[in-house]
């Protein structure tokens, strides 16, 4: 090359690097033809009505017609993604957010403090202790080390009362089905063999004898990541003795339940068991183990409601209760005759929605207002000590511990503010910083503030809208809203590393708190589902109108996301009103509603969905909604993509194989539908470190270039 070109291009180039603070999206984006998925001639009859199905066929999803599809679909994908410019400045930019030390709030067992850390992007976190106060630091479980891929997670651990012994899960590629191990404390000796096929499960030691744990029976060879799980057994396993001798205690044909769980009081007198068959409700037994052979006795004997014991004190029984109290309240009663006929009233329902938990001999009452944070200190009288002065508005995480603790430690968080974990002395009611975060994140930049909009039928629903301070509300800002709705669970403030990502790019993050969840108790829930599901979508349809009125947005610049039912939320949206949003996620979403009680755990969803075997009139009202049925050809679709995992077994990767490639077949536009599969992963639960940054970074560069944002270099 000529020398003096040379310095010319040089000065160009260095020019360009310092005036370009951004990379414009790519004009040119070249989509390859989307693969030809095969149709076949299936079709079901639901009350007289005739319905197709013609890609049943990926319902097998460990067939090798379906994993050549996947690798088909995946190679489309990534070529798109592939060519947006600025993708390699987002996973850097991710890699460089993510890259601190992270740690979890300690908690003790035996002579032992635990606690997590991460070095910064380690695939899992590594589980250290310490002996006392001024013990030297120890790696105690180290999950690194349990795959090469890091794709072998640690899935829970529960040490015996007296911390000499601990049982831990593991979850391999992301699945559902796991394994225990069991060993000594002190020296991480393994006792006995390692316990296979137990899902959905707690571990429950009784002394150091054994574990209570819950499974199922494992499927058949091939079907194990999608065939039906129905009958959930309580199992007790005796310590240095074969899994196939473990006895019985709870569920099986004599008492068929599609969840079991167990626990047992501090005391380890009472094992406490909670048996439903769907997401909500359930029954409550409790056996005395102190009597030999005593049976169970039946506290609750319908799944009408949700019950829990909270804690005990001799033959006084606390329970946690939504019976007469839909907000949730606690009650007492005694073990000789613990019928709801003679519960009397602790904690009495209130506005706000009760979580209740134990730590020093008090009652910690956790409440919902308006999504964020209360907590109320009782003592076990039922008398209100202090209401807790929190560090701000936000999400708790942490009031529990031993009945022996003069201590707890939580942690704070909201969408601005990174975990910071407290220490919390329970007689002083006084809190102190035990650990800051170590993020390179500056809170003050940036604000989150809750609105009340209204949906269709004049509802108010709530909504946080976080943001960098001093955007302009032009409707130009691009902005994700993110939503689920669904099982009684709240979405409350938490920060997200990976949301940095839009918010340092002037954009918006909205997170709507809609009907289905638990926000505002069981009747906020249940004005959610069955018959009056829509009213999910019609509230997260009206929080995106909100956004574009109130000029934080336009339809241009708008995403949607969500998971598992918040796929379903996105899924059933984007059919309904597919011209209000630019962009949209949903991953490994619930998106064939006549069929998702068919695989694995998807029956017990019916208290939430209602199934189209239920009636004709049930079958009609998820058949119009249900987002694989609702496509209709010749549609101009957002740009889409769905997001799934080869194995995931909890909402099955059939759902989303078929609503893409139906997504694909009825598309009309220049939009691209794709579809993104993980494998050896699962439904989201102990994903690798690099896995999330991978599919985070995938997420916005899809995202800012379908929007035609250019991308902000931060530096």
């Amino acid at each position: 090359m000529n020398k003096k070109l040379g310095v010319i291009l040089l000065a160009i180039s260095v020019v360009a690097c310092s005036q370009e603070d951004k990379i414009e999206t790519k004009k040119d984006m070249v989509l390859k033809p989307y693969p030809e998925t095969e149709k076949i001639d299936q079709k079901d009859d639901y009350f007289g009505e005739t319905v197709s199905d013609p890609y049943r066929w990926l319902e097998d999803d460990l067939s090798e017609k379906t994993k050549n599809w996947v690798v088909a679909q995946n190679e489309v994908t990534q070529d798109y993604l592939q060519q947006i410019p600025f993708r390699e400045e987002i996973r850097t930019r991710l890699e460089s957010l993510w890259n601190y030390e992270k740690e979890t709030a300690p908690f003790q067992e035996g002579d032992y403090t635990y606690y997590y850390k991460n070095d910064g992007l380690q695939n899992q976190y590594v589980l250290y202790r310490k002996k006392g106060a001024e013990g030297a630091e120890e790696v105690f479980l180290d999950p690194n080390k349990f795959s090469d891929d890091g794709t072998t997670s640690l899935a829970g651990l529960s040490f015996s009362k007296d911390g000499s012994l601990v049982a831990y899960q593991i979850s391999e590629g992301g699945s559902d089905w796991r394994k225990v191990i069991i060993m000594k404390a002190a020296d991480k000796t393994v006792i006995g063999d390692t316990l296979i096929d137990v899902k959905f499960s707690g571990l429950a030691w009784k002394g150091n004898e054994g574990i209570f744990y819950s499974s199922y029976d494992k499927p058949t060879a091939g079907s194990a990541l999608s065939a039906m799980t129905d009958q959930h057994k309580l199992y007790f396993h005796e310590l240095n003795t074969a899994q196939s001798t473990d006895k019985l205690i709870f569920g099986g044909s004599a008492t068929p339940r599609r969840y079991v769980g167990a626990s047992l009081t501090d005391d380890e007198r009472f094992l406490v068991v909670t048996a439903a068959n769907a997401t909500s409700g359930n029954e409550l037994y409790i056996k005395d183990l102190s009597t030999p052979d005593a049976g169970f006795v039946t506290v609750v004997g319908n799944m009408d409601k949700n019950h829990y014991v909270v804690d005990s004190d001799g033959t006084k029984l606390f329970i946690y209760t939504e019976l007469d109290a839909p907000n949730g309240r606690v009650v007492t009663t005694d073990f000789s005759n613990p019928k709801a006929e003679n519960w009397v009233n602790l904690i009495a329902e209130t506005e706000q929605v009760l979580s209740p938990s134990t730590a020093g001999g008090k009652i910690f009452a956790n409440y919902l207002k308006d999504a964020t944070s209360l907590v109320k200190q009782y003592d076990r009288t039922g008398k209100l000590e202090r209401e807790v002065e929190l560090p701000g508005v936000g999400t708790i995480a942490g009031f529990s511990g031993k009945s022996s603790a003069t201590d707890l430690y939580y942690t704070f968080t909201n969408y601005v503010n990174p975990g910071t974990i407290y220490k919390y002395a329970i007689n002083t009611g006084e809190s102190e910083v035990y650990k800051n975060s170590a993020m390179d994140f500056d809170p003050t930049k940036y604000e989150s503030k809750q609105v009340f909009y209204t949906s269709k039928d004049g509802t108010k629903i709530p909504m946080i809208i976080t943001y960098k301070k001093g955007i302009v509300l032009d409707g130009t800002n691009p902005t994700m809203l993110y939503g689920y709705g669904g099982f009684n669970i709240s979405l409350t403030p938490s920060f997200s590393t990976s949301n940095i990502i839009l918010l340092e790019q002037g954009g918006v993050y909205a997170v709507a708190n809609l009907r289905g969840g638990g926000e505002y108790g069981e009747n906020w829930h249940l004005a959610g589902t069955k018959m009056s599901k829509q009213n999910v979508f019609d509230d997260f349809i009206a929080a995106a109108e909100y956004l574009i009125s109130e000029k934080y947005t336009s339809s241009e610049r708008l995403a949607i996301a969500g998971g598992s039912n918040g796929g379903l939320l996105v899924g059933a949206c984007m059919t309904q009103k597919p011209d209000l949003f630019k962009v949209a996620f949903p991953a490994v979403g619930v998106l064939d509603m006549l069929r998702y009680h068919k695989f694995t755990a998807g029956a017990g969803w019916a208290y939430d969905y209602g199934t189209a075997d239920d009636s004709q009139e049930m079958f009609a009202y998820l058949y119009k909604y249900s987002p694989y049925h609702a496509l209709k050809e010749g549609t101009n679709y957002p740009a889409t993509m769905v997001t799934t995992a080869d194995h995931d077994d909890r909402v099955v990767p059939a759902h989303s194989f078929k609503f893409a490639a139906r997504l694909q077949e009825m598309h009309k536009g220049d939009n691209p539908v794709l579809i993104r599969i993980d494998t050896n992963a699962g439904h989201g639960a102990g994903k690798s470190t690099s896995m999330v940054i991978a599919e985070q970074t995938d997420k916005w560069a899809f995202m800012l270039q379908n929007m035609g944002v250019a991308y902000k270099v931060i530096k």
